[in-house]
């Protein structure tokens, strides 16, 4: 497991609640970098989630970086997770990345079966992006 995935799961063991935790989701969302306008187009877009989510990747220096927006407060939460967990790392880095820090925070349980689905496939493209 990364460093930024135990920071993340750090975080969230500070929290009690759900609510609590929401509201921190919703606050990391909130603290994202705004996504450039010019990705946020069909050619970034996530097909299948519920919400529209657009995702960015760049490659310097052997690892990728990413960057993403969503229209939806929780789910940009989500996605600025993502970001986070695979930001900076190398491509072999984040296809031999196997724990599911949503499920250790325990978040796949409190999100919707369209969210879920919707998270799975910005992993999957994250993976995508890897393996490019």
């Amino acid at each position: 497991m990364n460093s930024q995935a135990n920071k993340i799961i750090d975080s969230f063991s500070f929290f009690h609640s759900w609510e609590e935790k929401y509201e921190y989701l919703i606050e990391l969302g909130r603290e994202m970098s705004p996504l450039n306008p010019k990705f946020k187009n069909d050619n970034y877009l996530i097909p299948g989630c519920q919400s529209k989510v657009w995702l960015y990747c760049e490659k310097k220096n052997k690892k990728l970086y990413f960057y993403g927006d969503s229209d939806a407060l929780i789910t940009k939460g989500i996605v600025a997770i993502i970001i986070q967990l695979y930001s900076g790392l190398s491509k072999k880095e984040i296809l031999l990345e196997d724990e599911d820090v949503f499920e250790i925070i325990g978040l796949r349980d409190h999100l919707s079966m369209t969210r879920a689905n919707g998270l799975n496939l910005m992993i999957t493209k994250i993976k995508q992006f890897a393996n490019n």
